[in-house]
C-alpha cells in the first residue's frame, strides 16, 4: 500500500481536529510538520516491509546492531507522538486539554476565594 501524501495527511488531520473542536488556523504550521513526519513514517515503514523487517545487521566484529531503518522509525514514532499530543489527536492529550479548558483546579479556586476574603 503506497504511503499517503503530506497533503492528504494534513487534510485528514484538520478534519479530525475540527471534529474534536481543537482546530485553529494558527496550528497549520505545526500540522504541516506533523503531516510530513507521518508521511516519512509511512514511506520508511513501506521500505522496512519490503526488506522483510530486517531489524538488525551484522557489525564488522561479527555481532549485531539495530538497523538504521529501525532507529529512524523509532525516532519518527516519538516525534509523531509528541506532535499528536500538541494537536490533541490522542486520548491522553484530549483529556489534558479538557481539564485545562475547565478552568481552575479546586485548589486554585479555593486559594482564589481565600484571597478575596482577606
Amino acid at each position: 500500500m503506497p504511503a499517503r501524501t503530506k497533503k492528504a495527511i494534513k487534510s485528514k488531520t484538520v478534519r479530525e481536529m475540527k471534529n474534536l473542536d481543537t482546530y485553529k488556523k494558527e496550528y497549520d504550521s505545526i500540522i504541516d510538520i506533523y503531516a510530513e513526519l507521518v508521511e516519512q513514517y509511512e514511506i520508511i515503514t513501506g521500505k522496512f516491509v519490503l526488506e522483510d523487517y530486517k531489524f538488525q545487521e551484522m557489525t564488522a566484529d561479527g555481532g549485531y546492531k539495530k538497523s538504521p531503518i529501525v532507529s529512524t522509525l523509532e525516532s519518527l514514532r516519538k516525534d509523531i507522538l509528541a506532535y499528536s499530543d500538541r494537536l490533541c489527536l490522542n486520548p491522553k492529550a484530549k483529556g489534558t486539554a479538557a481539564v485545562e479548558k475547565k478552568g481552575k483546579s479546586k485548589l486554585a479556586q479555593a486559594l482564589s476565594d481565600l484571597q478575596r476574603e482577606t
